[in-house]
């Protein structure tokens, strides 16, 4: 039986991974600050209590340390992250402190510890920033254009640097945007996911969100996992973009959570006065806010996953309408206590 610690165990990725890792046969532990924050996912997916838990910080390297003696693990994942883009420009140091140095205080952990262990670092289209509209493959140059980006980059290439130097076996994902159910709301398609369910039932009137015009790769964080863990199968590691290869900006996104609840969006005015405005009601369901807009936005962000097609075999196969359905159906069933499709 596989051992894997997967650390950031109780957010989006680290549920769906944990999941399927379990349904593989493996043996999860799920690392984390203590807490239960998060702990819903893994009820709502059916896993609580069936992945065992161990206590681990990233600013912590002795407990990091610790953590791996007593596991031992084949394979680790790492999603432990300041993973809020805007929170980056307001809080730089603990984002760096976590992101980059947490990092590699885990890989030096692992090269004295476990040096034999697989490993998995979550990187993030975001490392690219300003770099054009064509899709980026794993040679396009990176352009960071946030605090979060600049300590992604950090671990990007302190991973490559072990997986050279230290002849570990480590591998980056670099992520395109992945949307589920399991979302945070602190994340921009969660929230209008349950923005759009409560103002389809009376729960709620508007909703305020950032630049609608943001293009992004969106692809189904469930299908994504099965791609992590397929880097850490092969016989030498490298580095793979999982992503779909198409771009729809956040107003799209929106028309069509609207849509999914039987709802006609109208869009009207331009810039900051722009609305979205309920076609058959006349009232005006979103708003834009500068509280939303990023101090250095990215515009356009698309991958090309062709070396994972080639390589792993892996493929996105849900589509855009359909990830949105599959996110406000999920927010209509919890709004009626219903068990959740995910």
């Amino acid at each position: 039986m596989k051992k894997a610690l997967i650390t950031g165990y109780r957010g989006q990725d680290g549920a769906y991974l944990s999941r399927f890792l379990l349904e593989k046969g493996y043996q999860v532990y799920g690392a984390d600050i203590p807490g239960d924050a998060g702990a819903w996912r893994l009820r709502e997916l059916g896993i609580e209590g069936k992945v065992k838990e161990v206590p681990l910080d990233l600013m912590d390297e002795p407990g990091i340390r610790a953590a791996l003696e007593s596991v031992q693990p084949d394979e680790i994942y790492n999603f432990a992250a300041q993973s809020f883009v805007l929170t980056s420009f307001a809080q730089p140091v603990l984002t760096s402190e976590i992101n980059a140095v947490g990092v590699a205080r885990l890989l030096e952990s692992i090269r004295r510890t476990c040096p034999g262990a697989r490993f998995f670092q979550a990187s993030t289209a975001e490392l690219f920033g300003s770099t054009g509209s064509a899709q980026k493959n794993e040679t396009t140059d990176f352009y960071p254009r946030s605090p979060y980006a600049v300590s992604k980059l950090y671990a990007h290439w302190i991973t490559v640097n072990y997986r050279q130097a230290q002849k570990m076996y480590a591998c980056n994902g670099i992520l395109f945007n992945h949307e589920s159910p399991l979302r945070g709301e602190q994340f921009v398609t969660r929230k209008i996911a349950a923005a759009v369910a409560r103002i389809s039932r009376g729960l709620q009137e508007t909703v305020a969100v950032g630049n609608l015009d943001a293009l992004r790769d969106w692809g189904y964080a469930k299908e994504y996992v099965e791609g992590m863990w397929s880097m850490l199968q092969q016989p030498e590691p490298d580095d793979y973009i999982l992503a779909t290869g198409r771009t729809h900006p956040v107003r799209e996104f929106i028309t069509a959570a609207f849509a999914s609840a039987g709802m006609e969006l109208r869009w009207r005015g331009a810039g900051l006065e722009e609305k979205g405005v309920d076609a058959a009601t006349g009232k005006v369901r979103v708003e834009i806010s500068e509280e939303f807009y990023r101090p250095a936005d990215v515009k356009e962000l698309v991958g090309d996953a062709a070396k994972a097609r080639r390589v792993l075999g892996w493929e996105p196969k849900t589509k855009f309408d359909e990830l949105t359905r599959i996110m406000v159906e999920a927010e209509l069933d919890r709004l009626d206590g219903k068990k959740v499709r995910l």
